[in-house]
This record gives structure tokens, sequence and C-alpha cells, in this order.
């Protein structure tokens, strides 16, 4: 069960593996596009392509989608960024369980963004764990756990690819070892655990009164989605990439101080945050260097968190 390119790996693992994968459940076709054309998700698409039966249910409480993933008699249902929270009928169907891969290293980051809260956060290692799920919110039982490292110029879309490889690889050892009878699960300290809650577009608006370090990681976190953006007059700008710089600025947090070469440096709450790639309003993603090209933005003018 998965939906979006993450999930994609863990299936293809799936396949690649000694067990048979008897069918996949997906969110159903979504209208994308201007043209709002009805779109399968990625991981359908890989179901296809390799032959397996594809379940796409509206709800997934109906008799209906109930009986039809039952007649498929899984041993196991592996789930991987699926966006549905799985009903205990579900839970219970499969005699050896259902089993998660997240994003994080539980307990940290139990939610749906783990991988953005992570670059959000200015973490410098995140990871992928599998996991007995529960009704809880990824507070199952942990099977097995991996680091991976996070650069200091990751984005969660760069990072999000190679948790993704992991995660399928072990998904494929975590299911090998619980047919061995070699793995056995440990509770996570519920103590310990830590939210990574649903981004909304909202959460990309900048707040120039934050530091330069953590607008930084916030610009990283949130590309490529929702995109971190700000307003010079009434023009929305989205910031593609950005780093901090130390410093006191004697203007306002939002205001451009200077422009070099390569970058548009702009006073924050402590420090100077460097735009070196941008997206003005109706215009692509450029960098700073191709902007100035054509543009003189003077200093002084300054950035703000409202279109007002």
């Amino acid at each position: 069960m998965g939906t979006p390119e993450f999930a994609v790996p863990s299936l293809n693992a799936l396949v690649r593996s000694d067990d048979q994968v008897v069918g996949v459940v997906t969110q159903p076709d979504r209208p994308k596009g201007r043209g709002h054309t009805l779109t399968p998700s990625p991981v359908k698409l890989a179901a296809q392509h390799a032959g397996i039966p594809v379940l796409q249910p509206v709800k997934i409480k109906t008799t209906e989608f109930l009986n039809a993933l039952a007649e498929w008699k899984p041993d196991v249902i592996a789930v991987t960024a699926f966006g549905r929270i799985l009903p205990p009928t579900v839970l219970a169907l499969p005699p050896k369980g259902c089993i998660n891969v997240h994003g994080s290293l539980l307990p940290k980051y139990r939610g749906a963004a783990p991988v953005q809260w992570a670059v959000i956060n200015g973490d410098t290692e995140t990871g992928i764990t599998t996991m007995l799920m529960d009704e809880g919110m990824d507070t199952g039982a942990m099977l097995l756990q991996e680091r991976l490292p996070i650069a200091p110029d990751d984005t969660a879309g760069t990072l999000a690819p190679r948790l993704a490889e992991l995660g399928g690889r072990l998904l494929a050892a975590t299911i090998a070892q619980l047919k061995a009878g070699t793995l056995t699960p440990r509770a996570q300290d519920h103590s310990r655990a830590t939210m990574a809650p649903l981004l909304k577009k909202e959460d990309g608006l900048i707040d120039w009164s934050m530091s330069a370090r953590v607008l930084a990681n916030r610009v990283r976190g949130l590309t490529p989605w929702p995109g971190a953006y700000t307003f010079l007059d009434r023009d929305r700008w989205t910031i593609w990439r950005a780093s901090a710089a130390p410093g006191q600025a004697d203007g306002n947090p939002g205001t451009i101080v200077r422009m070099t070469p390569h970058s548009i440096r702009v006073a924050t709450g402590d420090g100077f945050l460097d735009l070196i790639e941008i997206q003005p309003a109706n215009s692509k993603r450029m960098t700073v260097a191709q902007y100035l090209a054509g543009h003189s933005p003077t200093a002084g003018q300054r950035f703000s968190s409202g279109n007002a």
C-alpha cells in the first residue's frame, strides 16, 4: 500500500524479492496540471509495469474494498506513504501484520512530513524505521532502523529519494528476517516522541524576524513543496536556495542590505540571509546572478510577510 514516488522503491524491492506481491493498493487517480487530467499515482504506474493487480479505493472502510483485499489473502501488508489511516479491520487482516516504512528514526518525527521537518530543524542525520503498525500515529513496535546523513546542502527534495531507496532495502530485509524468525519487535520510547505534521502552503511564508540559520534550513526543508516565499512590494517571490551569513544588521528584518554578483543579502532577526536562487512573480526559477542581469533591486527595499 503506497502512493507517491517515495513508495516506489519499496514496491520495487518487494518485486525483486523471493516473495510474491499479490496486489497493490494506492490512492485514486487525481486531476493534475492545467488540464486537470486524471493522473495515476507513481505506485500505480510501477504496479502496472510489473503486472500486479491494483485497487484504488475512494474509501477504505467499505465492505467492497475490505472483501477485495481479503480475497488476496495477504500474509503481510507493507505500507509506505499510502496517505490514509488504516482502520483496525485492515490492520488485523494479515496474519503477520502490517509493516510500515517510515522516513525517520522513530520515535522522532512521527507524522506525515518527517523528511521535511528533519531538514527544517537543521538535523545532520535521519533514517528509516520499519515497524509493526498499530492504531496510533506511527506508534507501533520498531523492527529495523538505519541512519542516513543529511548533507548541509540537502533539501527535502534531494534527501527523499535516498531515504526512499533505503526504505526499500530495509523493507525487504525486515520481511526476510521476520520469516526467518530472527527479528524481535522493540517498543518505542513514547516519552521521546516528536511530531512531524503535514505541511500546508502557508507554512512556506518567510518570517524575517527568525534567524538567518533557521530561515536557511526552512528554505531547504520547504523545497520543493510548499516552497519558501516572501513578498517584495506586492510581488510574491519563491526562495529556492539561500545561505546564512553572520553579522548584525542595521535595518529591519527583511531589508535588502546589498547585492553581490551572485546573491541578494537580506537582514534577518539574527544575521543575514543570502538569496542565491529565486523565482520572482510571473517568472521562471533562476539564479540571482541571472535576475540581476536584468533587474536592479536597491538596498533599503524590504521583503515582507504579506502582499498588502
